[in-house]
């Protein structure tokens, strides 16, 4: 399995001799000979990119081109040598296995993902590193994803969700090592959405303002009521979305992205876990979250939320509030 790589590490690293050299000395993790690293200026600008107060593990297409111009390189190019980034932000307890993703959106922005573990929970609650990057695309409104990028193949279940954002769109996949494929040849045969007669995929996102709270008003209960109106929910009709409140005053947002199969469905605790750890924070952090989901929901995020908390932020408060649209 690879090695763990701190931020910290990849960012010294960085500083010194670039990503490629941290990639050839983690081959199990980045299986990249012919990569380079970035320059000593593109280097740095990485650095004070990623440590900007407000990165979300965003990369804006006009800071990707300003890469690839400056080291002669395609975007391709460019996601795998941030690779070794966005595995720095696994959490990988479990496993022990950590991984990185990137989602290019159609936008031209690069979204970071990594596999989030949660230890005493079943293993349904992991967030894999592709759902990760997902995850952050949806939450930052991406109308579409064209490609996903990976230490390795997208495993069945990333592949599975992955077929849930477009009902139309086809996807590239990129894995270390190997040429490009779409996501069609990975999933033959599949099973989506159509199946279940949705008209349309995840992605874009669709807000549906008319969802109104019954009791709550205080600013935690609106921004979990603002993440429940960007839900993805065509199979069950259960919007839900929550709102996280850490120790230093920030708050991230989570809806929930259902998919045709069920299984691979993302709760809106974990998207919102994955805005925790791509702004840099940690899951002790966090002291209050509001789960806000409809009054006639055929399922409740209740319980997988309640069980996720006693295991990363124990002493959290929750609160459960209805809507109705």
């Amino acid at each position: 399995m690879p090695n763990s790589i701190s931020r910290r590490t990849v960012l010294s690293t960085l500083g010194v001799a670039g990503v490629g050299l941290l990639a050839r000395s983690h081959a199990e993790t980045v299986q990249e000979a012919d990569t380079l690293g970035f320059s000593k200026a593109s280097s740095q600008e990485l650095q004070r990119l990623k440590s900007d107060a407000n990165f979300s593990g965003v990369f804006r297409a006009a800071e990707i081109k300003a890469f690839a111009d400056r080291e002669h390189w395609n975007t391709k190019q460019v996601m795998m040598a941030l690779l070794p980034l966005a595995s720095s932000y696994s959490r990988a307890q479990i496993s022990n296995f950590h991984l990185g993703a990137m989602a290019l959106g159609a936008s031209g922005d690069i979204y970071l993902g990594a596999n989030l573990e949660i230890p005493h929970q079943w293993l349904g609650a992991t967030v894999h590193a592709e759902q990760s990057a997902i995850a952050n695309a949806y939450m930052h409104a991406e109308d579409a994803v064209t490609m996903i990028a990976g230490n390795y193949a997208p495993c069945g279940h990333c592949r599975q969700f992955l077929n849930e954002l477009s009902l139309t769109r086809d996807m590239d996949v990129l894995v270390s090592g190997e040429a490009p494929t779409k996501l069609s040849l990975l999933l033959p045969h599949s099973f989506g959405p159509k199946d279940l007669d949705a008209k349309r995929g995840a992605l874009p996102v669709k807000r549906d303002d008319s969802l109104k709270l019954i009791l709550g008003s205080d600013p935690l209960a609106i921004a979990a009521l603002d993440a429940a109106r960007s839900s993805y929910s065509p199979h069950s009709q259960s919007p839900s979305g929550v709102a996280v409140a850490t120790r230093n005053k920030r708050t991230f947002k989570g809806s929930y992205i259902e998919n045709a199969a069920y299984n691979p469905s993302l709760s809106p605790l974990q998207v919102a876990l994955v805005s925790v750890v791509m702004a840099g924070g940690d899951f002790s952090e966090i002291i209050e979250v509001a789960l806000v989901e409809s009054k006639d929901a055929k399922i409740s995020q209740k319980s997988a939320t309640e069980a996720a908390l006693s295991a990363i932020a124990p002493a959290a408060k929750l609160r459960v509030l209805s809507a109705t649209s």
